[in-house]
């Protein structure tokens, strides 16, 4: 591989140096219908449009039928459904080729085990139990009993009518579509099922059994997925030879790392893989505001949420807060983020994670669980006491959990997360302050012990659950604020603090991946772009949903808030895709209706409901015309988070099809087939030198796109200058300056528009400028291709903004 002529650029003549750094990312999902092949053959589409490098989704095989590939089967061989080996050697190639890496995203935490006879590992362990070769690659307690498989009906008996459904067939139990292996020697002709499955290492059991009573670690509480132990050396080295084996021959320049946070040890995972691999290395790990990477992770960065949450955030209005708060209390949609978070984590931690919470209890310290109390002797009474003792540490633990203000610690760093989350959780349980005592003394004498291990990382699992897919769902004040790694108590960003995270992520992370939209946000970039307008016009909003609800509403406050959000975010969307939407959204809720106990009547109401608007003339024509009225606004504020996510510090990500508008919400809506054909289209007209205007086709947001990616992969921005605007609308200007290579003062500048619709109602730019940074040559908009015609005001080079941003609502300022 050639050397590389500058750390900041990805780009090479021919080939792509892993130990670089991509100047930007492309995410891609492959799945059925879009396969490794097809990738390679979007390259020199991604090429041409700017890209550093093209970021795959996993690709190793997972379950059959899979549309995502975060069911990882069989870590040893990339799947065949998406082309096999050959494929993604090709792909590396081609990249290699155009000067672009390859990014790919990786899943250490979990395997799927949802189809047994799919994973082979789990096959043997079922087969064989303790004595597996395979045991010590997954997070079972065997000395609990059998395994666990909660894979029955539930009608009444714990599934034990269930039973009776089970068949032998080809030397397997088989229950529906469903095969599970026998253990040597436990079957012998004339024998019933049940007497089999009775001498089976795992027995089949409820659905419903999975939250209290499962003896292997999952994902959340996902019953399907089981944790593996990568800490374990040998296990790290048989689920990751075949990754460590594309970095040896070139077929991945950089990882993603997966729910990092889920790791029993995320520090010491990602020191064993940093010294097997070279390139560039990510993490999803979301970050509290203000909270900071470990120092000791040998890593880039994260994947991007805490960016996210500072670029969607400044362009939105807090002057709007007030109005949404009561308008939410009005409509008795609860509006105390604190309360909303706890109630559903403690469900989450009492309830879905049962199980786990029950293992770590376990784990204290026998006779130091007991609350404050009378002691009286006597048999029954001990086993009371016992009993309640056992109580008393599964509900410190729990409460424990909940009480992080962080995904979770990291002891014996960051030791000062842990002593807060103890000492939330003695003021909220007073009565349960010895026991949290015990767990607090335990886990400080042995931070690396089992009890930290589990405690850490199962808060973040019922963070995650009880706040992103409960709460966020519950607390539906303004949902632009309710994204991953969001914080819906901060009611925007403001530009001081938008620049002094910019300025400490060029200090600390320059290397990190920012990202706007991502496989698992709920809702698109452009969603939250049109929500962001919104917020411009709260009055207006809060009058049309009393009139709307009173003649339409949806059978649940926090429910009917979001739904009218959503319609106003999404327009125009299809009456299924809606539907779909809110039906996640109610279930994940749990505010009538849930995953586990449908209300068929609840959610009838919900489906029907798209048929009620239309139904209404009046009133669809309200909605359609407030939807419409936010489009143009909308369309400013894409482009202008677009701008400073792609040119400010960091490596910014582009989630496919994003480069047009694109109004997706959560999964699996924004995993839709993207017509690239289309994009391809478009993108060709630019290059022969059309410059769109900002209208329905998006085309406008491509040729930003290819504009600032293509000046990453030229200049290589570094450094950060917060530039401020003057004059009566200074406050709608967001501008920043960047150096690039061979200059050594800033020669690029990023301005964009903030909170149009006010600024219209203020009568535009006027007479607001932008003083530039000085230096000789002169400031040309890569977007129009015109010479800005700077003048001198108090000794500073100024341009009119009414001037710079008369033709697009952003400008790509460079100092040529």
């Amino acid at each position: 591989m050639s050397a590389h002529s500058d750390p900041r650029d990805g780009s090479t003549n021919g080939s792509m140096n892993r130990s670089a750094t991509p100047t930007s990312t492309y995410r891609l999902q492959l799945g059925p219908g879009f396969g490794l092949a097809e990738a390679a053959d979007l390259l020199e589409h991604l090429h041409r449009l700017g890209v550093g490098a093209v970021y795959l989704s996993p690709i190793l095989t997972a379950t059959p039928g899979s549309d995502h590939g975060y069911d990882v089967v069989d870590p040893t061989r990339v799947s065949e459904a998406l082309g096999g080996e050959r494929a993604h050697a090709e792909l590396a190639a081609r990249a290699h080729a155009l000067g672009m890496g390859v990014v790919i995203d990786i899943v250490p935490n979990h395997m799927s085990v949802a189809r047994p006879d799919a994973n082979p590992w789990w096959w043997d362990v079922l087969t064989h139990g303790r004595d597996s070769v395979y045991a010590r690659c997954f997070d079972v307690d065997f000395d609990s009993g059998p395994i666990l498989v909660p894979v029955l009906g539930d009608d009444g008996d714990d599934g034990r009518a269930a039973l009776a459904e089970l068949t032998l067939a080809d030397g397997h139990l088989v229950h529906f579509d469903k095969r599970f292996p026998l253990a040597p020697d436990t079957y012998t002709p004339g024998d019933s099922a049940a007497d089999v499955h009775e001498r089976q290492h795992y027995r089949l059991v409820s659905w419903r059994r999975g939250d209290s009573e499962l003896n292997y670690r999952r994902f959340f509480d996902v019953d399907h997925l089981a944790a593996v132990r990568v800490e374990e050396p040998g296990v790290f080295d048989a689920t990751h030879a075949e990754i460590l084996r594309w970095a040896a021959q070139d077929g991945a320049d950089g990882l993603r790392v997966d729910h990092v946070d889920g790791l029993s040890d995320p520090g010491g995972y990602l020191r064993r893989l940093a010294e097997r691999f070279d390139g560039w290395i990510v993490v999803e790990k979301i970050l509290a505001p203000g909270e900071s990477l470990p120092d000791s992770w040998p890593v880039a960065g994260t994947t991007g949420y805490d960016a996210l949450r500072e670029i969607c955030g400044v362009f939105v209005d807090p002057e709007a807060e007030p109005v949404l708060t009561a308008l939410a209390r009005e409509r008795g949609v609860p509006t105390d983020t604190g309360a909303i978070d706890h109630q559903a984590r403690s469900h989450a931690a009492a309830e879905l994670l049962r199980a786990e919470v029950c293992r770590i209890a376990a784990l204290l310290p026998e006779g130091e669980g007991g609350a404050d109390g009378d002691r009286r002797g006597g048999k029954e009474h001990g086993e009371e006491e016992n009993g309640r003792d056992a109580e008393n540490r599964r509900e410190a633990v729990a409460e424990l959990l909940t009480s992080f203000d962080v995904y979770r610690s990291y002891l014996p760093e960051a030791e000062s997360a842990w002593a807060r989350a103890v000492r939330t959780a003695a003021e909220r349980r007073p009565d349960l302050e010895p026991v949290l005592k015990t767990v607090d003394r335990a886990v400080r004498e042995d931070p690396r012990g089992e009890l930290a291990r589990r405690v850490q990382q199962t808060s973040g699992m019922v963070v995650a659950m009880g706040t992103e897919n409960t709460a966020f769902y519950r607390g539906t004040r303004f949902v632009a604020l309710n994204e991953v790694g969001g914080d819906p108590a901060r009611f925007g960003v403001d530009p001081a603090s938008f620049h002094e995270a910019n300025l400490r992520r060029e200090a600390a992370e320059p290397r990190t991946m920012t990202a706007l939209s991502t496989h698992d946000t709920k809702r698109s970039e452009d969603v939250r772009a049109r929500l962001a307008a919104l917020s411009e016009i709260p009055e207006d909003f809060a009058d049309a949903v009393r009139r709307w609800s009173a003649r339409a509403p949806l059978p649940e406050p926090s429910l009917d808030l979001l739904g009218w959000q959503t319609l106003l975010g999404a327009w125009p969307l299809s009456e299924e895709r809606l539907v779909e939407y809110l039906l996640k959204a109610a279930r994940e809720a749990r505010l009538g209706t849930s995953w586990t106990a449908q209300d068929p009547d609840f959610e009838d109401r919900i489906r029907d409901w798209p048929a009620r608007l239309r139904s209404d003339t009046d009133l669809y024509a309200e909605v359609r015309a407030m939807a419409e009225s936010l489009r143009q606004p909308g369309w400013s504020n894409s482009l202008g988070q677009k701008a400073v996510q792609l040119l400010g510090p960091g490596v910014p990500d582009v989630y496919q099809g994003t480069e047009l508008w694109d109004l997706s919400l959560v999964d699996p809506d924004n995993r839709r087939p993207v017509d690239h054909r289309a994009r391809a289209a478009l993108l060709a007209r630019i290059e022969q030198g059309w410059r769109p205007p900002v209208d329905e086709s998006g085309a406008a947001k491509l040729h930003l796109l290819r504009t600032c990616l293509s000046a990453r992969r030229e200049l290589s921005p570094a450094g950060y200058l917060p530039l401020t605007a003057q004059g009566s609308s200074a406050a709608h200007a967001l501008a920043f300056a960047r150096t690039t290579r061979g200059s050594r003062r800033p020669a690029l500048a990023v301005v964009a528009t903030r909170l149009p619709l006010t600024l219209d109602d203020a009568g535009g730019w006027g007479d607001t400028v932008l003083p530039l940074p000085s230096g000789p040559g002169e400031w040309t908009d890569r977007l129009t291709g015109r010479t800005i015609a700077p003048t001198r005001m108090d000794g500073l080079t100024t341009a009119h903004l009414s001037e710079v941003l008369d033709t697009y609502p952003v400008a790509v300022l460079v100092r040529e």
